[in-house]
């Protein structure tokens, strides 16, 4: 198994890379918004990859960085979730993003994906949410709380504005995006909302 290729990028092809390493070139297919694939022709790259074999096709996928690849192992053992799938999540917004989609549950955001319907997304989130906890507070926007935090300070008006908000029919991710840019501190869950709704509107 490749863990990773360091080498040259010679190629670039309308789904990712060929790698000049030792010789040879490997054909990769990389996210459309990859460190690699947005690397020059001719300059030296490390390449972290998976090898995914079927019974009609053998494929190297490859990432810039070694979460990405995490993510892309996690991502394709959704049910209904193959490597094209997963290829074009993570080509569709940086890596944070997706982390934030998925542990804020914001199935929506994921769907800006090719060939991602809302079915699709709503059970990406379902079954890699409690995978992905340890990076909630890391996804998170600086001031907000992550849902187990709220546990413990329920009188926290940020994290009850976000359920309000999100009653009201708005994904959890715009909510906190709103309410992060808030600025104002220790205001009532009203206030927040407020001034949360004349920034989603």
């Amino acid at each position: 198994m490749l863990h990773y290729i360091k080498g040259t990028l010679a190629i670039k092809t309308e789904s990712g890379i060929v790698v000049d390493a030792g010789g040879l070139g490997y054909e990769i297919t990389v996210p459309a918004n990859s460190s690699v694939y947005l690397a020059k022709e001719g300059e030296s790259i490390t390449v972290f990859t998976a090898m995914i074999v079927r019974e009609d096709d053998i494929r190297l996928f490859g990432f810039g960085e070694k979460a990405a690849l995490d993510t892309f192992h996690k991502l394709i053992t959704v049910s209904g979730v193959g490597a094209k799938a997963a290829i074009a999540i993570l080509s569709a917004m940086p890596l944070s993003e997706v982390h934030q989609a998925i542990v804020l549950e914001d199935a929506k955001s994921l769907t800006r994906a090719n060939g991602i319907g809302k079915k699709t997304a709503e059970r990406i989130v379902l079954e890699l949410k409690d995978k992905f906890g340890q990076l909630e507070q890391a996804a998170l926007p600086e001031g907000m709380e992550s849902s187990a935090s709220a546990d413990g300070a329920a009188g926290d008006s940020r994290t009850e504005a976000v359920s309000a908000l999100v009653a009201l029919g708005y994904t959890k991710g715009e909510a906190v995006n709103a309410l992060t840019a808030v600025k104002e501190k220790d205001l009532t869950v009203e206030e927040y909302i407020k001034q949360a709704l004349k920034r989603l509107f």
